[in-house]
């Protein structure tokens, strides 16, 4: 009986063809898009943290609280999401 639907199944995946894979309508202009936004969350990463830095000089140079630390982490943070939601979805894409 197995060696019956064995064949069977085998018989039946022959006839089925092997689709050729092709790219979606309108793919590269998506890949454009993903490209110009990880360019942008990139650019506004290193300003963010580039701006905490500076305020953070500028606050220790004058004596002032000390609330740039926090910008400095903010920031630091929201570049790990970023960089690994990157790295996640080139794994799933590629």
């Amino acid at each position: 009986m197995v060696t019956i639907i064995s064949a069977l199944h085998d018989t039946v995946l022959a006839q089925i063809g092997n689709p050729t894979p092709e790219t979606p309508p309108a793919a590269d202009k998506l890949m454009k898009l993903v490209r110009y936004f990880t360019w942008f969350v990139l650019l506004s990463g290193v300003l963010g943290i580039t701006f905490a830095g500076g305020k953070f000089a500028w606050e220790k140079w004058t004596g002032g609280g000390l609330q740039s630390p926090k910008m400095v982490a903010g920031a630091m943070i929201g570049g790990i999401i970023a960089t690994s939601a990157g790295t996640i979805m080139n794994a799933a894409i590629g």
